[in-house]
């Protein structure tokens, strides 16, 4: 019981420290109305106010930051999330171009694409080098700003919450909150894609709940935050920076796209589906084990901390 209320005390706290290093950013940033405001370092600042809310708890509690799991995956779960929102984001995508909600490509960006590669190359060739340099090299850049979300609610958050609930209700409520936490920015900014705000908040608190189950078991499986780093800027690349400005607008087509949009609930929902239902697979060295009441152990040399049944 008594490591129970620590756990419990700890979660609280970090909350309360999200809240407090975010409410600065939320200011700048709602005061400018626009995301992209101050050359966009109040956006990158708030990203990484939930790695500050995590490393200032773990301090106020005597705790070390190795706890956070900051070795590096196996390369098995590394591919795989890179591989999984590229998934997911083309399966979205191709929905939204076959029914004929959205167009592709569109033409303005091809053009932008182009020029940026050079201007003296066929269109297909640089929209090619394009993507393949973004999925690669962009990913990298993009886990700048990911990063600091994901050592704050999958290096911290979701194993403090998988010792005391499971599987399950960890990915629920690391997603709702992970959602609630956005809701600033797209209530009183231009966080959205510029359909109806309710609307907007109802698809985008969707997709962060869903994708919150494949974040969470990779965390926990992996034994590793740069799981969720990785997801994270994959999500963000492919989602923001390739198959949305590929997509012409056929009028309604906002309403269809990004995590503003009807289709990527949909068809992250399946996916959260599919790793709920491999929930079983996580063992007592990976996290916790659904339906049975947890026991924690002192942090050994592991970087993870070990619950078993």
């Amino acid at each position: 019981m008594q490591a129970s209320a620590s756990t419990s005390r700890q979660i609280f706290a970090y909350l309360l420290f999200v809240l407090l290093f975010s409410s600065f950013f939320y200011f700048l940033i709602i005061r400018a109305k626009q995301v992209d405001a101050g050359g966009g370092y109040y956006a990158f600042g708030l990203d990484w106010c939930p790695a500050l809310a995590a490393f200032a708890t773990l301090k106020l509690n005597g705790r070390s930051l190795s706890e956070l799991s900051w070795r590096w995956p196996s390369k098995t779960y590394a591919v795989m999330s890179w591989f999984i929102p590229l998934f997911y984001a083309g399966v979205t995508y191709a929905i939204v171009w076959i029914s004929g909600v959205g167009g592709f490509p569109n033409p303005d960006t091809v053009k932008h694409w182009v020029m940026n590669m050079g201007g003296a190359m066929p269109p297909a060739v640089a929209v090619l080098l394009y993507v393949l340099l973004a999925g690669t090299f962009g990913v990298v850049r993009s886990m700048s700003s990911a990063l600091g979300e994901e050592i704050g609610w999958r290096g911290f958050l979701v194993p403090e919450l998988a010792e005391r609930v499971g599987f399950t209700a960890t990915a629920l409520i690391t997603g709702v909150i992970w959602s609630l936490w956005h809701y600033p920015i797209l209530i009183f900014a231009d966080f959205n894609a510029g359909t109806k705000t309710w609307y907007a908040a109802m698809c985008f608190t969707v997709t962060l709940v869903a994708i919150s189950f494949v974040f969470a078991w990779m965390r926990l499986k992996s034994g590793s935050l740069w799981t969720g780093a990785i997801l994270h800027a994959s999500h963000n690349l492919f989602v923001g920076v390739v198959f949305t400005p590929l997509t012409a607008d056929r009028g309604k087509t906002a309403w269809y796209i990004e995590e503003f949009g009807a289709v990527i609930p949909l068809v992250t929902i399946g996916f959260a589906t599919y790793f709920w239902g491999r929930r079983k697979e996580l063992s007592a060295a990976d996290g916790a084990i659904e339906g049975q009441e947890l026991v924690t152990f002192p942090a050994s040399t592991d970087s993870s901390r070990h619950i078993v049944p």
